[in-house]
């Protein structure tokens, strides 16, 4: 049977996540309609020998490696070799629930009125409750600074209105034609981290493709966050805005005035995201 959805993992010396990601697609109500392509950002020989176990896999799957690079090349190269006429791009810590993939395939088969040449599919995530869940990991979710689920929860089961719909493009579990992703691929020359989702939701909107919100495809992320961690990921987040418009003039997103003020203003607040703000600001500075 010719595979009806491709899943593009991009991963980089993380083999045990991994192998658990692969467990979780094994039991997938759809896997005989699954091609799964991994793709290793930069060589590891634990990765390999992942894929050396034939008696481990019972995927169709697809594994290489990449000279080190950055995740949107690996999705790239993915793309290039998928088969199915559907993409489902996904991290090596995700965990899809096993009536996931259906679901993915199942928005692009019964939403016509949208056209599905133009539709991309946003499946539910959270943290993974097997990763210690912190307090911080709880407001990252209930705020939106990481899962902005609970901002879109009205659209659920359909398109996000088109002004917002490129700041939830998250490839970490997100599915669309792959003619449309081999048409519209990620930039290879923006390797700043916490901005290529919002680059390629950009361009995904500009072209006219929708994004329909699927709650009912959940997954796990498998990735414990704790306070350091996540002030260091905002820091970074902040560093990378200020070279982005360095790269692209047009990418207008650093705050100035009223919206510099406010950040300004939170920063000095001793809460969890005045904190956030702070560590913000800190690398707009850097």
């Amino acid at each position: 049977m010719k595979p009806q959805l491709s899943i593009i993992i991009p991963t980089h010396k993380r083999a045990s996540i991994l192998k658990q990601c692969l467990e979780h697609l094994e039991k997938q109500t759809i896997v005989d309609q699954l091609e799964v392509i991994v793709v290793s950002d930069g060589p590891d020989a634990e990765t390999d020998a992942i894929f050396k176990n034939t008696q481990y896999l019972i995927l169709n799957t697809q594994y290489f490696s990449i000279p080190k690079s950055h995740q949107g090349v690996a999705r790239n190269r993915g793309v290039e070799r998928a088969s199915a006429p559907i993409i489902l791009f996904a991290q090596d810590d995700i965990f899809l629930a096993p009536d996931a993939c259906k679901k993915h395939l199942q928005i692009h088969t019964q939403y016509p009125i949208l056209n599905t040449q133009y539709c991309a599919a946003l499946g539910h995530t959270t943290w993974d409750p097997a990763c210690n869940i912190t307090p911080v990991m709880e407001w990252l979710e209930r705020s939106g600074w990481q899962f902005g689920y609970p901002m879109i929860a009205q659209y659920a089961d359909k398109a996000l209105p088109k002004n917002i719909q490129h700041r939830f493009t998250y490839t970490s579990h997100i599915s669309l034609p792959t003619a449309i992703a081999k048409k519209y691929p990620f930039r290879e020359d923006v390797t700043l981290y916490g901005w290529e989702d919002i680059l390629w939701g950009t361009q995904l909107c500009d072209a006219g493709v929708k994004l329909i919100y699927e709650p009912g495809a959940k997954a796990l992320h498998h990735h414990h966050v704790d306070m350091e961690d996540s002030l260091k990921r905002m820091e970074t987040i902040g560093q990378s805005l200020q070279k982005m418009q360095e790269i692209d003039p047009t990418f207008d997103r650093i705050p100035k005035g009223w919206k510099l003020a406010a950040h300004q203003m939170m920063a000095l607040m001793p809460t969890m995201r005045g904190k956030h703000e702070k560590a913000f600001m800190r690398g707009l500075r850097t």
